[in-house]
This record gives C-alpha cells, structure tokens and sequence, in this order.
C-alpha cells in the first residue's frame, strides 16, 4: 500500500462490526500495512503511583496520548488502544513525524506536569514482522455513533515489550514543550459499583498457547458476561455523578495551553461551572442536549477491548467475578492463557470530546483502585 493512501483510507475501510461475541473472529481483522509504525507507550512504576493514590494522574498519562496523537493528526481517524498506564496505536509513514513530535511533547508534559515517568516508542510494522508477531486491526461499533480499534497477531505486545527494553525509543521533547490536549478531561466524579463489585479482567494467551483453545476461552469468557443479568457497562444509563468542583480540575488545568498555571486553573474552574449548571439544569445551548450527550457519553463508553489479549472493566456480582475466575484459573491451569483479574468498588472515566456538538465523543473507563495496571501485575505473577 502506498505512502499516499493515508490514515483515512485503509482504516476508514475496514467495516464496523457490532456484537462484542464476535470479537474473536479472525475474518473481522485486516493486516496492517507494512510501511505503517506502531505507537506505544507506558508509565514507569506505575503500581508505585497506584499505590500512591494517584491512579487518576496515571489514566489522565495514558489518554493523553490518543489526545495528542488525535490533535496532531487533525482529528483524522487512526486505530488507538487506551491501555490505562498507557496507549497504542498505528499510523501511516505520512503521519509519521507528526506523531513523533505528539509522543515526545506527551512525554515531557507528563513528567512535568503529571510528575510520572512515560516511555514512548515508534515501531515499524515491518520490525514487527521480522520477529514472527503480526498487527492486524478490525474496528467495534458499540454505538452507531463510533468505533474504536482492536488489535490482534501480537505485534502491540511484541512492540511493548520492545519499549520496555529499550528499544525504538522516542527522546522526550525539550523542557516546557507542550503537547495539544484540546478535549481532554476528567470531568466526571468517581461511578460506584451498582452490582457488587468493579471488576478489571485481563487476558492474553500463554506462551505456546494453542490459538484455538484460546479463542474458546476468550468466547467462553464474553459468553458468560453476555448471558449474564449480573454483569454489564460500569456507567450507569442516567451517565456518571458529576460534581462541581471536578476531582480532575487540576489535570485539566494542567492539560490547557498558554499562561500561568493558575490563570488556567481560573479559566477551568469557570467552564466546569458553567458546563455543570448546563448539565444539572438539562439546559440546551444552541444545538447542544444535555441529555443527548449523556447518552452518548454512556453509549461510547469505551469499557472491553481486545489489544492481543482481552481487556474488561465490568459492574458484576462477586458470584459472577468468581465464575469468571473460575473459569481463567482452569485455562491457566491448562497452559492456555495468563490472567490478571482486579476487584475493586469503583470505576473512573477519562474523557476525550474534541466537540460536544458531535456524536463521536470517547470516554475511557478503568477501575478506580488500580484497574487494569493493578490486573496486569497480578497477570505478570503467574509467568
């Protein structure tokens, strides 16, 4: 495929497929373009962070990535994973250097403004190959109003592990440069658990695992939370409490550009109130429906995903969370997969909304005591 094909055309030509029980269809999934390179980035010690409650700074670190990337790219669509700590995704060779400069400005702003540590790294699609691993895209409808990208062929862990490593590294950008984050917040309070508990599920495939035992557990898996009245979107359908002051002023703050930081603290303490009489009172402005939004912040809800392995962020009953374990623990057991699973009494929301006026708003959803980094850990002890 040629240079000129761009982001749009080979992405924007993959169909939509709705139903998640799918999910593990290989027909549904499109190779890559060789000359494309592969995102990918992470906090370092960011269990430590967790630890240190600062679990929101941590998902603010990773949807910051899609934000820049998104900015950078003029709002053209690309394939994009948010991964809690971090985020993938793949662009075209002629987006390239764009996405170099959003990555290194990301990476400086979140060391300097979210005091983390963010490795980023740009991996050629065709390294990738040289390996063994592959990238393959197929995109998921969970509304008529989005989709968002899943990634199979382990090519992203092969890339991450690479990062981890060293490898294909990307140098932070200069002090005080700082990355478009236009769109992004964290606006929303906290979304207890209404079935019990707040589950992060996290599988991938055991090293040697046989592709089709694995697939069956994974159905078996979405098939249980599927069939299941006990388990479901963590957002509740009235869309997540929402507070005046924001918990995430300060990240918002911190993710506007231009002036001192506390004139921007001043300018966003003044739109969040804004925007919270709108919201609470249901007020319409222009064409802009309070209540329209909600259900599309509740329907583009970006809760399971599959990036080589599955990711979940469930509202479900500890009996349902200990069938699911039950279930993993056997094919672990088998030598099909490796697991982490995370119970928490919260979820949180990261939201990405380059214009409330369109339908295409993302909102990232991990748990609130850890989520899937917490899940992750817990995957990493059984290696």
């Amino acid at each position: 495929m040629s240079t000129a094909s761009g982001s749009d055309t080979f992405y924007g030509g993959i169909p939509v497929f709705r139903g998640f029980e799918r999910l593990m269809d290989p027909a549904l999934y499109s190779p890559l373009p060789d000359d494309w390179i592969i995102g990918v980035s992470d906090i370092v010690e960011s269990t430590k962070a967790i630890a240190a409650n600062r679990y929101k700074a941590v998902n603010m670190a990773g949807a910051a990535v899609i934000a820049a990337v998104t900015n950078a790219l003029e709002g053209r669509e690309f394939p994009f994973v948010f991964g809690g700590d971090g985020a993938s995704f793949a662009v075209a060779p002629s987006d390239l250097d764009r996405a170099r400069q959003a990555l290194a400005a990301t990476a400086t702003w979140v060391g300097e403004d979210l005091d983390l540590v963010m490795r980023v790294a740009l991996v050629p699609v065709s390294a990738i190959r040289k390996q063994g691993a592959d990238v393959r895209v197929a995109r998921f409808g969970p509304s008529a109003n989005l989709s968002y990208a899943m990634f199979s062929g382990g090519g992203l862990g092969w890339a991450e592990a690479a990062m981890k490593r060293g490898e294909f590294a990307v140098s932070p950008a200069p002090s005080g440069t700082q990355p478009d984050l236009s769109g992004l917040s964290c606006r929303f309070e906290e979304i207890p658990a209404a079935r019990g508990v707040i589950l992060s599920v996290l599988v991938v495939p055991a090293q040697g695992a046989d592709q089709a035992g694995f697939r069956k557990v994974i159905e078996d898996v979405i098939g249980l939370v599927e069939k299941s009245p006990d388990a479901g979107r963590p957002v509740p359908s009235e869309g997540p409490p929402l507070k005046w002051p924001p918990q995430g002023i300060e990240y918002e703050a911190r993710a506007a550009r231009g002036g001192p930081l506390v004139l921007r603290r001043a300018a966003v303490l003044a739109l969040t109130l804004w925007a919270y009489a709108v919201m609470r009172l249901g007020i319409k402005v222009g064409d802009f429906v309070p209540k329209t939004y909600v259900r599309q912040v509740v329907e583009n809800s970006d809760f399971r995903k599959y990036d080589d392995g599955l990711r979940m962020i469930l509202d479900c009953t500890e009996e349902l969370a200990d069938a699911l374990e039950k279930r993993l623990a056997a094919a672990a057991a088998s030598g099909i997969v490796r697991y982490g699973l995370h119970r928490q009494d919260a979820a949180m929301m990261t939201c990405f909304t380059p214009s409330v006026m369109r339908a295409d708003h993302v909102h990232f959803i991990d748990g609130a005591r850890g989520g899937y980094a917490t899940a992750a850990t817990a995957l990493k002890a059984m290696a």
